[in-house]
Formats: C-alpha cells, sequence, structure tokens
C-alpha cells in the first residue's frame, strides 16, 4: 500500500482528482451566485444530466469527445517531447477541409474506403501543416508557441476561401455536404446509443490512444522523442538527431489534431465547416484536456470524456436559465488547479529527495 501511495501514477491521478473537486465546488460556488433559485437543479444536471438521459446522455458525451480526444493527444504528445503545440486549432481545421474535400469530391472510391481515405487525407493534411513550425523550430530557434498560433489563423483564412471556391454552399454559407460513402460507419453504436450522434469515430480515437501509448513508452522512437523533450543537448551529446525529432514531434501532433478535425466533420451529424472568422474550439480545448491528463495518453482518454460529459451536462443547464460559459468558467477552475497541483507534486518530489539524500549522508558518516 506504501509503494501504492509513492507511486508516481497515484500521485499522477490524485493531482488531477484534487483539481477537478475544487474546479467543481468553484464552480457550484459560481451557479449559486448566479441563480440561487435554480442553482441546485442546475448543478444536478451539470453532475448527472447526461447519465439521467440514459444511453442517449452517453452517446452525446462519446461524440463530443471524439474530437477533444485527438487534440488533446496533439497537444500532449508535443507536451512529452517538449514542444508546446498551440496550433492545433489550425492543423484541426486544414485536416477537416482535407477529408471533407475527399467527402465530397472523390465519390469515385468504393463505398467501403472512401472514409478511411478522407481520414488518412486529414491525417496528412494536419501533419503537413504543421511542418513549417517544427522546421523553424529545429533550424532557426523560432517559438513553436508563436509560429504555431500564426500558422492558426492563416490556416483559417485558407480554409474559409478554399471552401467559398471548391465546396461551397451559398444557401448555407457552409460547405457541401459529404457523400453517404464518406459518413464514418456507426459500428454499432446507433443501436447501442439511440438517436444520439455517436459513431465510429470514438473507436478510431481509442486506437490511436493506444498507439500512441505504445510509441512513446514501448518504443526507441518514443524513447528518443522524449529524451529530446527533457534536454536538447543532452540528446544530441548521445547521437540523437534532435533537429528530425522535433519536426518528426511537430508532424505526428499535426497528423492527430488534422485526425480529431476528419473524426467531427465525417460524423454525419449535420456538422459542417462554416466561412465564418472564428477558430475551432475543439482545438483549443486540446489544451486543457492534456493538462488534465498530465499529457499521458490513458490520461488524455479519460480528461477527454469528463470534460465532453461537463459540456453535455452544461448544455443541459440552459433549461434552468444558465448561460453555456458557466461550464467554461468551471473547466478553467480545474485546469488553474491542475497547474498548481502539478506544482505541489514536483515540489513535494523535490523535497523527499532533498530529505532522503540527507539521510544517506548521515548514514554515511
Amino acid at each position: 500500500m506504501k509503494k501504492l501511495l509513492q507511486s508516481d501514477a497515484f500521485k499522477n491521478f490524485g493531482s488531477s482528482a484534487i483539481a477537478i473537486l475544487i474546479g467543481l465546488l468553484i464552480g457550484a460556488v459560481v451557479i449559486f451566485i448566479s441563480n440561487s433559485s435554480e442553482a441546485l437543479d442546475g448543478l444536478r444536471t451539470l453532475l448527472a444530466g447526461p447519465v439521467e438521459d440514459g444511453t442517449l446522455g452517453i452517446g452525446r458525451v462519446l461524440y463530443y469527445a471524439v474530437p477533444i480526444i485527438m487534440t488533446g493527444l496533439s497537444v500532449g504528445f508535443a507536451f512529452k517531447t517538449g514542444l508546446f503545440n498551440i496550433g492545433t486549432p489550425g492543423q484541426f481545421i486544414i485536416g477537416a477541409f482535407a477529408a471533407v474535400y475527399v467527402g465530397v469530391k472523390w465519390t469515385f472510391l468504393p463505398g467501403s474506403i472512401h472514409w478511411l481515405v478522407a481520414i488518412l487525407a486529414a491525417f496528412i493534411a494536419g501533419g503537413l501543416w504543421a511542418v513549417i513550425p517544427g522546421v523553424m523550430k529545429a533550424y532557426l530557434n523560432v517559438n513553436e508557441v508563436i509560429s504555431s498560433i500564426m500558422m492558426n489563423y492563416i490556416g483559417m483564412y485558407l480554409v474559409n476561401y478554399s471552401v467559398s471556391l471548391v465546396l461551397f454552399d451559398a444557401l448555407r454559407n457552409q460547405s457541401l455536404p459529404v457523400a453517404s460513402t464518406a459518413v464514418i460507419p456507426k459500428m454499432g453504436f446507433d443501436k447501442i446509443f439511440t438517436g444520439s450522434p455517436a459513431n465510429g469515430g470514438f473507436v478510431i480515437a481509442i486506437l490511436f490512444v493506444i498507439l500512441i501509448y505504445i510509441v512513446l513508452n514501448k518504443t526507441s522512437f518514443g524513447y528518443e522523442m522524449k529524451a529530446c523533450g527533457f534536454n536538447k543537448d543532452a540528446s544530441k551529446y548521445a547521437g540523437i538527431n534532435e533537429k528530425r525529432n522535433i519536426i518528426l514531434s511537430m508532424v505526428i501532433a499535426g497528423a492527430l489534431a488534422g485526425v480529431g478535425g476528419g473524426l467531427l466533420y465525417l460524423s454525419g451529424s449535420g456538422k459542417f465547416i462554416e466561412v465564418v472568422d472564428v477558430l475551432p474550439a475543439e482545438g483549443f480545448n486540446g489544451i486543457p484536456v492534456a493538462l488534465l491528463g498530465l499529457s499521458n495518453p490513458i490520461g488524455v482518454l479519460f480528461a477527454g470524456l469528463f470534460i465532453a460529459y461537463l459540456n453535455v451536462g452544461g448544455n443541459a443547464m440552459q433549461q434552468f436559465g444558465f448561460i453555456p460559459q458557466i461550464v467554461d468558467i468551471i473547466i478553467s477552475c480545474i485546469i488553474y488547479c491542475s497547474a498548481l497541483s502539478l506544482m505541489i507534486k514536483v515540489w513535494l518530489s523535490k523535497r523527499r529527495k532533498t530529505k532522503e539524500l540527507g539521510t544517506a549522508k548521515k548514514e554515511g558518516e
């Protein structure tokens, strides 16, 4: 039991759990202050609304979780390799456009592989969009935060222009609907979660979670990536090509975000690329998911499900007069508490090591 309590996994889980609890408590205070007469019903709906709706509510949670799990994996993978990929919104929308383009235009493909090719296109497009900040970081030492933010807006306006040029539905100011063969199969989710938009995209997200976990923890390639993240100079001294790894890290992160865009817009749930000057929220939501999941792929999966659960419950709160931004406040509090708990965990670990080193010296004397 003592070993379990001192393990890194337990500390990571504990820090995230404490952050969630504090965030929910602060959210409860905000809910009571904003509308005390409906506060109890609103709080109950936030915490139990998706479950009370049965399979329909759970299906909605799975649907909303898919894109933020993928963008969370994108940010988390970059974190693990020492990079901050804040370019997920741009990579997300570029991947979405590639998937929708294939879904609308490439109707000559066999129906059995049309949706797979569209997802592959999203994967490639997202990865290619991340090459530029990766190269700038590796060879020019340009901070990836600055370059990827710039790429976000370039990607947004490029997609707006491209949609209006080749995929435009002028009556609705959005992209054309994809062919039925490009829609991701339900894979039985329509029977389990009747009436919900849940589909096989959740299975694909799970597969990527497993793949990234294996790559990071079970392969020499992942070890090199993480080594560069811990200490680029030491990795270079050990013979690791740090420039190549920086670029590959950004490409893989961009590809994951691109797949997230593809999975959302190929879901067949009436989601279209709108020609508006707004970056997709799913791209930014990947950042809190990665932070809450401590950049661990398994942690990202559960964090994505949790954030999606809060979003579904938060949407249901509107029937009691609460605005959707209440959930954003709660999630923000959770993330701030996550950062604080991580700092406390690091401080306690350093203090414990210092104490153990002092004890060892006394015993040596």
